[in-house]
């Protein structure tokens, strides 16, 4: 009687690991079908403009600044090379698609010889103080040559409109498209977090936005840049933030 009362305990004890198990896997694939659907949740990709009041081609919100004069300067390096982005706010404006937008110039060097410049447009909605980017205009460099033009992309051309750059109320978690000109440029933001400490050449920053940056054309490009309050980008994959200025326009 003992021997079959052991083999009765031992029966059970089996089938109730199984089921633990069997519902631990339920709650797994769950999870997972979870993941699934929430990594497919749509980025934002409509804006409405109209409510905006008007746009602003100067001013700033916590995270970006669309001051003229303003600079940032990031460098990093790259295996053997070393990188540099100089970023300035000028003085210039340029209206695309019937709002006059602040051009925002980014010069790319490697090794000190020119490899980019991009003229990119900007300008703040009114009511709710979010940078929008309204296109870019981009001249590649080869031994000082310009060489190409690709990424260059307008809204109101071709298909494309305007992409929310930076919200004026950050939402952890918001997903939201920053280029939406079909199969030009179709970079998306993810934010992630709002409470990074990110340390640079130019000194440590607090409670910085982590923003994952994915893109509708290359499918599996995924990079990761940091904002600083009051001063904008501080961190871009290997670059990092060594200088910033507030200057006379050029």
């Amino acid at each position: 009687m003992k021997i079959k009362y052991s083999v009765v305990l031992l029966i059970t004890a089996l089938v109730n690991v199984i089921c633990v198990f069997g519902a631990i896997s339920e709650v797994q694939a769950s999870a997972k079908a979870l993941g699934f659907f929430f990594n497919r949740i749509p980025f934002t990709d409509t804006f409405y403009f109209d409510e905006c009041g008007g746009f602003s081609s100067t001013g700033s919100n916590r995270y970006f600044v669309l001051e003229p004069g303003f600079q940032i300067v990031l460098e990093g390096k790259q295996g053997s090379h070393t990188d540099q982005s100089i970023l300035t706010v000028l003085s210039e404006t340029k209206t695309v698609d019937g709002v006059e937008t602040r051009i925002l110039e980014n010069k790319e060097s490697r090794d000190g010889a020119l490899t980019e410049i991009s003229r990119n447009y900007f300008a703040i909605c009114n009511k709710t103080n979010s940078v929008f980017y309204f296109g870019e205009d981009v001249d590649t460099y080869e031994n000082g040559s310009i060489v190409g033009h690709e990424g260059s992309w307008k809204a109101g051309q071709n298909g494309a409109q305007a992409g929310l750059q930076m919200p004026g109320i950050i939402l952890l978690g918001a997903k939201y498209a920053m280029e939406v000109a079909p199969g030009v440029a179709e970079d998306r933001s993810e934010i992630i977090s709002m409470t990074e400490t990110v340390k640079t050449a130019a000194g440590t920053f607090e409670n910085c936005l982590k923003i994952k940056e994915t893109s509708g054309i290359e499918k599996f490009t995924v990079g990761y840049k940091y904002y600083a309050p009051g001063i904008g980008l501080v961190k871009d994959e290997y670059f990092e933030l060594t200088n910033y200025t507030r200057q006379p326009a050029p």
